[in-house]
């Protein structure tokens, strides 16, 4: 297998982008690239380094997530939940302006157009409570099988709506890598049937961590005179979300550990994961714009 050599894993450019570009063989493809190459054994090879790099550096900085029983898993969930870190949706409501709406659009893009697709990776791999509650979560992000209601076509509307441009993957060459490492994780849990327990605490956690930042952009964005079609995907998300919190902690989560009382580690891996890549996607943005900088690469 190939070795990769960095410094930080969740910061180099190089890295990040290149697994992007692996993962998304398996979701709708490079214009002028074969189908081929999704499961060719040099490029998979290629990608099992890189990601094993940055597996290493996740759990080399997460040390302490096997330490929870299973029946302390909710609890653990909840209080990862209110950790009073910094919050950017807060932050945005007080000092955000339209730059910043455009540019945090932008940073988004690179997941919300395909919101949803790495997390159902996950539905094979589970049985009984825990399939059913994913299923259950994944039906209301693809709106019900409403292609307009779809939370990744609310996105491009919204989107549309600060004048940028909705096309899948439009923006690529603009995001850093902190922002494509908020995606490659969730792919690297989905792709992988040994990470089940991680997906499930990722999912989890977005869907405990969303009500309260959904609401505060939904409120900021109409602040700035942004119109409704550019504000539902955040609404849908308070409403959806509200519901969801509690099928993925207590059906989703509660449903895998009561088969698999094993995995309760992975999820709580999973859930710490998330949080901190978005920590790191959170302070990149705020860094760069308290410095009057752009927060994206120029090409």
């Amino acid at each position: 297998m190939p070795s990769v050599f960095c410094e930080d894993v969740l910061l180099d450019e190089d890295v990040q982008l290149a697994l992007y570009c692996c993962y998304e063989l398996h979701y709708q493809g490079f214009t002028g690239v074969s189908d081929d190459w999704e499961w060719e054994p040099s490029l998979v090879a290629f990608r099992g380094a890189l990601e094993e790099a940055f597996e290493r550096q996740l759990r080399l900085a997460l040390p302490d997530y096997w330490n929870v029983a299973a029946a302390d898993v909710p609890d653990a969930l909840w209080d990862l939940s209110q950790g009073g870190e910094f919050s950017l949706s807060e932050w945005l409501l007080e000092h955000g302006n339209r730059f910043h709406a455009e540019e945090f659009a932008i940073h988004r893009s690179g997941y919300q157009l395909k919101e949803a697709d790495p997390h159902t990776w996950g539905i094979p791999r589970l049985t009984g409570r825990a399939k059913a509650a994913m299923v259950k979560i994944q039906s209301d992000e693809y709106g019900g099988g409403v292609a307009r209601e779809m939370h990744a076509s609310l996105f491009a509307a919204a989107i549309s709506a600060l004048g940028l441009d909705p096309t899948y993957g439009a923006y690529l060459d603009r995001l850093p890598a902190v922002t494509l490492a908020t995606t490659n994780l969730i792919s690297m849990f989905g792709l992988h049937r040994r990470l089940r327990g991680a997906l499930v605490g990722h999912l989890a956690s977005f869907e405990m961590n969303s009500v309260g930042p959904m609401g505060r952009y939904s409120s900021w964005l109409e602040s700035l005179g942004v119109p409704l079609e550019g504000r539902r995907f955040y609404d849908v998300h308070v409403e959806a979300d509200e519901v969801h919190q509690y099928v993925a902690v207590n059906e989703l989560v509660g449903g895998l550990l009561e088969v698999e009382p094993e995995q309760a580690g992975a999820v709580m891996f999973g859930a710490r994961a998330v949080a901190l890549v978005e920590g790191a996607f959170a302070d990149h943005l705020v860094s760069a714009w308290k410095s009057d900088r752009s927060s994206l690469w120029t090409p």
